[in-house]
């Protein structure tokens, strides 16, 4: 990216193209959303990130085919949430770094998001991750267009148990009115789409 600027152009290029390529063709398979999922960008600081990924994420994001909703998620990028939002996305992926409604007031209205329970966590008892999700839960604020989720994947050997135990609370916490908004948590309260 820094040495050979011309080569690392072309490389995104065909990379944003042939993605493009693979994401319509799930699409067209009958996938209902999809998601980009960067594990590296966050290792860049926010004007790498504005020079050499996102003008290529978002010439990828743009050559989807509507219809489907597209989540943007990116690992340890809570300094390039905006950038990640100008890129484009229906919902922003968030990671365990990054407070959920901070994160949420600084990417703005019209924008769903994803996550963010460390994933650490279901190492835990029972009680720690039920407070975590209540949590997270709170900081969502019962806004429709939030999507709970691990912010990033199952960690090799955490407890299955505690997956499943994962899944009930959610669906049990997340059916509850919200303090102060007088209206539940439903999945069927996320509307994205382009």
């Amino acid at each position: 990216m820094h040495r050979d600027p011309g080569a690392w152009r072309a490389l995104m290029e065909h990379l944003a193209r042939n993605l493009a390529r693979l994401v319509n063709a799930q699409i067209a398979a009958g996938v209902q959303a999809v998601q980009v999922f960067d594990t590296w960008v966050g290792c860049l600081g926010p004007e790498d990130y504005r020079a050499g990924a996102q003008p290529y994420t978002r010439q990828m994001l743009e050559a989807v085919t509507p219809g489907a909703p597209i989540i943007h998620f990116a690992v340890g990028a809570g300094t390039l949430l905006e950038a990640m939002r100008e890129a484009g996305g229906d919902v922003i992926g968030l990671d365990w770094r990054v407070e959920l409604d901070e994160a949420w007031a600084r990417l703005g209205p019209g924008v769903g998001v994803q996550g963010n329970l460390d994933p650490a966590v279901l190492f835990a008892d029972r009680a720690t991750i039920r407070r975590r999700v209540e949590r997270i839960l709170a900081q969502a604020g019962g806004r429709a267009g939030h999507i709970f989720n691990l912010g990033h994947g199952v960690l090799p050997g955490t407890p299955f148990e505690n997956v499943l135990a994962l899944v009930e609370m959610v669906k049990e916490l997340g059916s509850r009115p919200s303090a102060g908004s007088g209206r539940a948590f439903h999945g069927d309260d996320v509307k994205v789409g382009r």
